[in-house]
């Protein structure tokens, strides 16, 4: 009986060694991610805008393709972008529909879903998704296009350098991530207690 217990003894001391000290450096010792220095560098990142920070915690890019990820993070960024700027200027007191004259921007809401305006949004926004669609679509097919492209804005890059149009890019990607956080917190701030610009 002795020997038995000793026996599983050592066994559960062997559970803590490690079995492989080579493979254990070399995975300390690989690529580390700027932004999570404990967290290996997301790999599908290099060659993207933003790589030199590598921000992929839950390794998404893993996952999907870099392009599609790229297309939903533009898209995100530049619709959260339109809502805070709608989401003050409505606060400010800017009429976006007769029926809202005088309203908030959060009690808004209520109002123009009870009067089936938001209805009317819903077709818009649908629409806009269909083209956002066929255009990722064409991207993941390989034709070139570029993830977020859809042709608008591009007299702005005239006459730029290459450096130039990739730092345009790189400061639309963190405004985007910006404001996908400050309409969080602006409508959070003005939801719970009930406050107006500037929202404290």
């Amino acid at each position: 009986m002795k020997s038995v217990v000793f026996a599983s003894l050592l066994a559960s001391a062997a559970a803590f060694t490690t079995q492989n000290a080579g493979r254990a450096s070399s995975a300390l010792s690989a690529e580390k991610s700027p932004a999570m220095p404990f967290l290996p560098y997301p790999e599908n990142l290099k060659g993207y805008i933003g790589d030199d920070i590598a921000f992929d915690p839950l390794g998404v890019s893993n996952y999907f393709p870099m392009d599609y990820l790229r297309e939903s993070e533009l898209k995100h960024g530049r619709i959260a972008m339109l809502a805070v700027t709608g989401y003050i200027a409505v606060d400010q007191g800017f009429v976006v529909h007769p029926l809202g004259k005088g309203l908030s921007s959060a009690a808004a809401h209520d109002v123009l879903v009870e009067k089936g305006v938001m209805g009317n949004a819903l077709v818009f926004i649908g629409l806009a998704e269909m083209v956002g669609y066929l255009a990722l679509a064409e991207t993941l097919q390989g034709s070139g296009r570029e993830a977020g492209d859809f042709g608008v804005g591009l007299e702005y890059l005239e006459g730029k350098s290459e450096e130039e149009i990739k730092k345009v890019k790189y400061q639309e990607i963190m405004n985007g991530r910006l404001a996908m956080l400050a309409f969080g917190g602006i409508v959070t701030q003005s939801v719970f207690y009930d406050v107006g610009f500037p929202y404290f």
